[in-house]
């Protein structure tokens, strides 16, 4: 069982240059499959769940050539074939293949997707919204298959903001016939990546990164050459490491936009941060003030940030609460921080935070963003090595994070 071993008390100094969002890589890569012709990512990050969706595209036939940061994915001789087990169950977005296949042949059948487990995350959204669009969706065997004469648009309310489900119905009607309307859109801009592309690729699709997104289908898709937009969660954490570090870190190759809310948090906080064009500095301060943080849908505090989050509020004086809106029970890493010394007690959606020193302690990710969270309280304790479990989940969203700490100044090392 691989291991990270972090010895903490280290400030943070230098750069570090961010890679492609993962958010969008995994997206991105089942939509090329809608195309006749081969497509090219580039700014590709270099992660297990992109290797799983190779390997996946692989087993419908695909021809894939992963060089570097670049990704070429030739359909030309793509079948539907039936994908109840193995990787898809490896793999939470292996759900978009639903999508992307249903758009291209009319037909997916794919298992229940894996991931990250901490919390129950239906697709009912996604269901609904195929269903709109003329598919009959049916559970055998606990594999979910989809089937369409013929795709036509529709008008898709969704009931929850979900960021896959406005994808995957994407998906489906760039190629159905007629206008599709998907309202109470998710605004990420990872869904105006996949629309950027799909768009680069023959589709015409209006409205995306509102809450009203309109596609227009077409009856084929063509080949491009498309550049990812960097990672704001993967940014997002060297962000807080550094102010958890009291260091003075230069997060280069994102967009400052996407991290408005954070910044407003960690500023409010009284951490020093610089924005430029396509970098922000972030530098640590000896103490730093208790604040509330809500976890919403974007543009709001984002998600997926609330655990990394959680490992810095433990160095700010006073109480910080910290409320999950978008997942209920989020706080799996809790009891892992309250290991290495922090005082967090959990209410409800809520978490409530009091200053603490953190130590040295064996501990578990129990999912990828709780992994970053304890790699960002290890960091921060004192005297000490820190031994951190779940190595696997960590690998699923961060591109080279010890060489990348490494460069920072740390010292930590994989065993």
């Amino acid at each position: 069982m691989e291991k990270l071993m972090i010895a903490g008390g280290r400030p943070l100094r230098g750069t570090v240059q961010i890679s492609g969002a993962k958010n969008s890589a995994i997206a991105l890569i089942p939509a090329a499959v809608l195309s006749e012709t081969p497509v090219t990512l580039d700014n590709l990050p270099a992660l297990s769940d992109v290797a799983i969706y190779c390997e996946l595209l692989q087993e419908l036939g695909c021809s894939v050539d992963w060089n570097g940061d670049e990704l070429s994915i030739d359909p030309t001789h793509i079948r539907s074939v039936p994908m109840p087990n193995g990787n898809v169950k490896k793999l939470r977005a292996s759900y978009y293949l639903m999508g992307a296949l249903l758009g291209r042949f009319g037909e997916a059948h794919i298992g229940m997707p894996g991931g990250c487990n901490f919390e129950p995350r239906p697709i009912d959204q996604h269901i609904k919204g195929f269903e709109a669009l003329g598919a009959v969706v049916t559970n055998e065997n606990g594999a979910l298959h989809l089937r369409a004469k013929e795709l036509r648009g529709a008008k898709i309310y969704l009931d929850v903001v979900s960021v896959g489900a406005t994808i995957n119905i994407m998906l489906a009607a760039a190629r159905a016939k007629g206008t599709t309307v998907i309202e109470n859109a998710a605004k990420e801009p990872e869904i105006i990546d996949v629309a950027t592309l799909l768009s680069s690729m023959g589709a015409k699709i209006k409205g995306a990164g509102t809450e009203t997104i309109r596609i227009e289908g077409v009856e084929s898709m063509h080949g491009c050459r498309h550049s990812i937009i960097p990672d704001r969660i993967q940014a997002g954490t060297y962000m807080i490491a550094a102010a958890a570090t009291k260091g003075d870190v230069l997060i280069d190759n994102i967009i400052p936009k996407h991290m408005e809310a954070l910044t407003a948090k960690m500023q409010e906080m009284g951490v020093h941060i610089y924005e430029m064009d396509e970098a922000i500095r972030v530098v640590g301060q000896p103490e730093y003030q208790s604040v509330d943080v809500k976890a919403l849908v974007y543009p709001g505090f984002a998600t997926d940030l609330q655990s990394p989050m959680t490992s810095l509020l433990t160095q700010a004086r006073g109480v910080s609460i910290l409320t999950d809106q978008v997942y209920s029970n989020r706080f799996k890493h809790i009891p892992e921080l309250n290991r290495m010394g922090a005082k967090i007690k959990v209410e409800g959606r809520s978490a409530i935070i009091e200053h603490a020193e953190l130590h040295p302690a064996k501990v578990k990710a129990s999912d990828l963003r709780a992994g970053a969270s304890l790699i960002i309280a290890a960091l921060t304790a004192k005297e000490g090595v820190t031994e951190v479990t779940g190595v696997e989940f960590i690998d699923r969203g961060y591109d080279r994070i010890v060489e990348n700490l490494s460069a920072l100044g740390a010292e930590v090392w994989r065993e």
